[in-house]
């Protein structure tokens, strides 16, 4: 079923919207998956807070113009499923790299993070950023070594004074 103009501008604002807020995007070429595949995948965007969408190349290119993930226009080609992240940058990332582990049809083309374009062999490292809840459980205990290493310091001082006034203690004890 062919889309309306109308339903055309639709898709590439809710496209664009969706472009504007997020952290980062992931085109993967799908060519070869059964509806009931493409469904599974959704229903797992859905639970990682992944946009996970099907759009006709030049829709996508509409869409993409005016925000970080223009330089993604170029390599539009083919059937593509473009993922967007919206909850941290490496969710959209970690779902297409379970999903190809999975789906062997499914072909990762490009990924793209800060406005910058990335080849398809950076999936790893991008799918290896920690969450947010992640990367401010690490900050949180960085921030709280020094302040555990001071005061453990503290605390020895009046420790090896009682250490050392039991030692007096217990020599003059066994004199």
């Amino acid at each position: 079923m062919a889309l309306t103009f109308e339903r055309k501008k639709q898709v590439v604002a809710e496209v664009a919207e969706v472009a504007s807020k997020a952290y980062s995007a992931v085109g993967v070429e799908y060519r070869g998956l059964t509806v009931t595949q493409v469904t599974e995948l959704r229903e797992k965007a859905r639970e990682l807070g992944v946009y996970m969408r099907v759009v006709k190349n030049t829709l996508a290119k509409r869409a993409l113009e005016g925000t970080e993930y223009a330089c993604m226009n170029e390599s539009l080609r083919g059937p593509l499923i473009l993922a967007f992240s919206m909850d941290d940058l490496g969710s959209a990332a970690r779902l297409m790299k379970d999903a190809t582990k999975e789906m062997s049809q499914l072909e990762v083309q490009f990924l793209s993070l800060g406005g910058e374009l990335l080849p398809a062999s950076a999936l790893e490292q991008v799918a290896s950023l920690p969450t947010r809840e992640e990367a401010l459980a690490q900050l949180m205990a960085t921030m709280q070594a020094p302040v555990a290493k001071l005061v453990r310091t503290l605390n020895e001082v009046p420790g090896k004074l009682v250490r050392t006034v039991a030692a007096v203690r217990d020599q003059k004890q066994a004199a």
